[in-house]
């Protein structure tokens, strides 16, 4: 009988072990995570130019600040 209560109290703690691993693996689904996740994203495509910047804004857009038009 002790060895049953042994191997019980083994089992509990390696479920909550295996509990708390796959918690603090898994993904964030979260609207705020998914923001996060796509400005990183663009952070890694120009991780130079802050998008604050008005010079970014203009460069290299074309036809598309005068909505496409072309005269």
């Amino acid at each position: 009988m002790n060895a049953l209560v042994f191997l019980g109290i083994a089992l509990m703690v390696s479920v909550l072990g295996c509990l708390t691993l796959w918690l603090r693996s898994r993904q964030p689904r979260s609207m705020e995570a998914h923001i996060r996740d796509f400005a990183r994203e663009l952070d890694a495509l120009a991780p130079g130019m802050p998008p604050d910047d008005p010079r970014w804004r203009s460069k290299g857009r074309g036809d598309a600040d005068r909505g496409g038009r072309s005269g």
